[in-house]
């Protein structure tokens, strides 16, 4: 194996699996630093795999026909001219992607990449994109052939046989299939009735043997397929793909909004034997409450906040009073929340309340306001204030209340006048 691993130029074959990525012409660009995470496979003494990962330099050349690295002292891809060229695929500051190369296993399989070059021994490795200030989060899958034949045993599953690479090797490569979405991470509320999901997909050469399938996999949930289309059969099931798309690389989901059961981790593939390429989509749904506040007029009022058909279920109430003009509200404590009650479309409705109870020192005039805070409101929370219509004292103006202040008022009437008769009496 080491015999193989020489400093002379290898052959590689590349395929690019991108993700989030829009055409922003980065084709002057000459070269992109990535990060190595190679693999060293092992059986222990009781017999089980184990996988040890090293990290070495790499970097990715874009244009390079010749032999010279433009940094000899890492390990480089030197990315040849191709049908599929993955700087059309990049966009934002290049000095802010980070770039990650892994190993792939295509287990036993010995099909041939069939365009110029391609073997059935090839082996393949996965780059991975990102970018740090979030404009875009992109994943490129590289396959790359890097050992002839003879090194190959057909009876093992070839991450056994992989070579390692020395810390200054020089790789050729070529890009020979993208697959792409500009929708990574979908938020939507319940109110969108569609959406879609980006899927498109470029390969090197013409295809005959291609599969375009959708899945979905949901909060809780067992895996379903959504969608399927073989070229060589020519069959369909699902929907939601338009199929004359197929034809220009288009792939794309449209999903019917219903409700919560919407949500999950939708999946998009692209089989072109022997690589599958594959990519996913995170829709969460989002919906945020209709915020409402009332106060409740009964032998103690109590000051009502609610929160109604919000998802997810997270939300937070505080209720608060003003008293004077240019102060700040006191936040009002004891409050009390009902029940969270799930609503038919998956949503949430929740209600918080306070007990207002005057005293003496305090009156029931004010303004009361009410603060809901949830991840689907703009800004993060929701406001709503009110007036209270009426001013009540410590004594409740309802009816037991009102018996209550008159017989108080009758009884003080009856002792001051027998206080007085009996002060005339001693005189």
């Amino acid at each position: 194996m080491s015999s193989v691993c020489t400093s002379n130029m290898k052959t590689f074959t590349i395929i690019f699996l991108i993700l989030n990525t829009g055409f922003n012409g980065h084709l002057g660009m000459q070269w992109l630093p990535c990060l190595l995470k190679d693999e060293l496979v092992w059986k222990n003494e009781e017999g089980h795999m184990e996988t040890k990962y090293i990290h070495k330099n790499a970097v990715l050349q874009f244009d390079n026909l010749g032999d010279s690295s433009l940094h000899p002292d890492s390990i480089t891809f030197l990315v040849a001219p191709s049908k599929v060229d993955i700087r059309n695929f990049l966009e934002g500051d290049v000095d802010q992607m980070q770039c990650e190369i892994h190993r792939y296993s295509k287990g036993m399989s010995r099909v041939r990449w069939p365009s110029l070059g391609g073997t059935e021994h090839d082996i393949w490795f996965t780059c991975i994109l990102r970018h740090n200030d979030g404009l875009f989060d992109i994943t490129t899958t590289a396959y790359l052939r890097v050992t002839p034949a003879s090194t190959m045993s057909p009876h093992q599953s070839d991450f056994h046989s992989w070579v390692p690479l020395a810390a200054k090797e020089k790789l050729r490569a070529s890009a020979v299939m993208v697959l792409m979405t500009r929708s990574p991470t979908v938020w939507v509320g319940l109110q969108k009735k569609n959406q879609t999901l980006h899927c498109q997909f470029a390969v090197d050469h013409k295809a005959p043997d291609l599969t375009v399938e959708w899945h979905l996999h949901p909060r809780g949930g067992r895996r379903t397929r959504l969608f399927s289309y073989s070229t060589r059969s020519g069959q369909t099931e699902g929907d939601g793909v338009a199929v004359n798309g197929i034809a220009r690389g288009d792939a794309s989901l449209t999903v019917p909004i219903t409700d919560r059961s919407s949500e999950g981790m939708y999946l998009c593939s692209v089989l072109v034997p022997p690589l599958n390429g594959s990519l996913v989509i995170a829709l969460h749904i989002m919906q945020p409450p209709s915020v409402s506040m009332s106060i409740e007029q009964n032998q103690f009022p109590r000051l009502v906040c609610r929160a109604d058909q919000y998802y997810p279920l997270d939300v937070d109430i505080e209720l608060f009073k003003e008293t004077s003009s240019g102060q700040p509200p006191n936040n009002l404590g004891n409050v009390t929340y009902y029940r969270h009650i799930e609503n038919s479309d998956g949503t949430y409705s929740v209600s918080a309340f306070v007990r207002l109870r005057p005293s003496p020192m305090e009156s029931g005039c004010g303004i009361y306001s009410c603060e809901v805070k949830h991840s689907a409101l703009d800004g993060g929370y929701d406001y709503k204030s009110i007036t209270d219509p009426g001013c009540w004292t410590w004594i409740q103006l309802t009816s037991p209340g009102l018996i209550c202040l008159t017989a108080v008022i009758f009884l003080f009437i009856a002792v001051a006048r027998r206080c007085r008769v009996k002060s005339l009496t001693r005189q």
